[in-house]
């Protein structure tokens, strides 16, 4: 079920709310629709399939963005660039309904920040994630995609103004890290390495090494997995990119590995009908109770023979017992350079 709450049309004096996009997921008289989000037979908290609430929530910011877009430019479509974060706050089930609460944060030249908040419905109700969303408005006139200048909004509150200035900081954030991950490590965290890689040297070392943690796995994109015409739909790829990274992620987990935070997903190219598809999921660094899993996907053209990666992502878990309750896991140890990269670059978003 989905509703739209903007009525206003003149751009000049769109606020975010005027953006505002629900979407309910009704488990609750819906049983085929809960069985088909269900992780598990059996009882168990938390039971539920996050790989699919990726993808809903990935058509949830579709959809609030293009409704905004559409007021202007009615032939024009939206693609999703990043996943700037998702912060799971507590564990979702299929007894509860959930609901989807969307607007626009942030507009920029041609580029929209989607925040979504998930929450349950029903006894024991509760905040369930915080997820933003940065969609780019594209038109196709030419018969090749480009980006379109899009209308401000008017940000007249002061909690709209606080979700601009995050939004903002988000992207900020973001940038600064692209600068610190082309950096070289700081003299702590050479040192910091250098010590895991004496710590190998020695004989009686039996401790869990990154190579030994990695997935990997192949398929062809179909058309039933498009979105738009001969474009694979965004929020597939993630679920499975995710799905993959979930089963690294229990390698390293004693208990169970439940998802802790979406710290970052890319989206650089846009996959085609009749891809094949590399997905490839990393255990690259482990806290005291989290494991940091990445995931990239791969596309290889059919008839153009080129590759190129299409998306790369960073998921955390958490390793808990039956009460979700965190539990210890075991540090992973870097060998190789491109390990030791991989591994700085989770310890420098790392979530303990």
């Amino acid at each position: 079920m989905t509703t739209h709450e903007g009525t206003g049309q003149d751009h000049g004096g769109m606020t975010p709310h005027d953006t505002r996009y629900l979407f309910v997921l009704p488990f609750s008289t819906d049983p085929t629709l809960a069985r088909r989000f269900l992780a598990r037979d059996g009882e168990m908290v938390g039971n539920i399939r996050f790989g699919k609430l990726l993808e809903t929530l990935d058509k949830v910011a579709e959809n609030t963005a293009l409704a905004y877009v559409h007021r202007f430019y009615p032939e024009a479509r939206v693609v999703t660039a990043a996943v700037n974060s998702i912060v799971l706050r507590n564990p979702a089930d299929t007894k509860h309904d959930l609901v989807f609460s969307a607007q626009i944060n942030h507009v920029g030249k041609s580029s929209m920040e989607v925040g979504i908040r998930v929450e349950c419905l029903g006894a024991g109700s509760s905040h369930l994630a915080s997820c933003y969303f940065t969609m780019v408005a594209r038109s196709t006139d030419s018969g090749e995609a480009r980006s379109l200048v899009l209308p401000p909004l008017s940000y007249q509150t002061e909690v709209d103004e606080k979700r601009y200035r995050k939004a903002e900081q988000r992207r900020q954030a973001y940038h600064e890290s692209l600068v610190k991950a082309e950096e070289m490590p700081s003299l702590d965290e050479y040192l910091f390495l250098k010590k895991l890689h004496k710590e190998q040297e020695e004989p009686s070392f039996c401790g869990l090494r990154a190579g030994s943690l990695v997935l990997e796995s192949t398929c062809r994109a179909y058309p039933e997995q498009e979105n738009v015409p001969k474009t694979i739909f965004g929020g597939y790829l993630i679920r499975k990119a995710y799905e993959l990274a979930a089963l690294a992620a229990e390698m390293a987990a004693p208990n169970r590995a439940v998802p802790c935070r979406v710290n970052r997903i890319n989206f650089n190219q846009p996959v085609l009908l009749g891809d094949q598809l590399k997905f490839t999921a990393r255990v690259v660094y482990t806290g005291r109770t989290t494991i940091s899993v990445q995931s990239d996907i791969e596309r290889f053209s059919r008839t153009a023979g080129d590759k190129a990666l299409s998306n790369s992502c960073l998921f955390t878990f958490w390793n808990v017992d039956a009460n979700m309750q965190p539990q210890p896991v075991p540090f992973i140890y870097p060998v190789t350079y491109a390990e030791d990269a991989r591994f700085l670059n989770a310890y420098r978003q790392r979530v303990d």
